[in-house]
């Protein structure tokens, strides 16, 4: 899934920045915005570039040995 920034008008005029939504394209991300926040007004929708991680597995014995020093 793909990370959204948005940044959105609410009903009221109060202004949100920085409403990080994820979904398989923008329309998806922008309904789940929606159902959270009703009658707002999306000014601002950025591509959240998400971080590589690499993660090295461990095995028990590893992590036994690394609580036990």
């Amino acid at each position: 899934m793909v990370k959204f920034d948005f940044s959105v008008l609410t009903q009221d005029g109060q202004k949100v920045d920085s409403i990080i939504i994820s979904g398989k394209d923008q329309p998806d991300a922008e309904r789940k915005l929606l159902q959270m926040y009703h009658h707002c007004r999306v000014f601002r929708c950025e591509i959240k570039q998400g971080e590589t991680r690499y993660w090295q597995a461990m095995s028990f014995e590893d992590i036994l040995a690394s609580i036990t020093k």
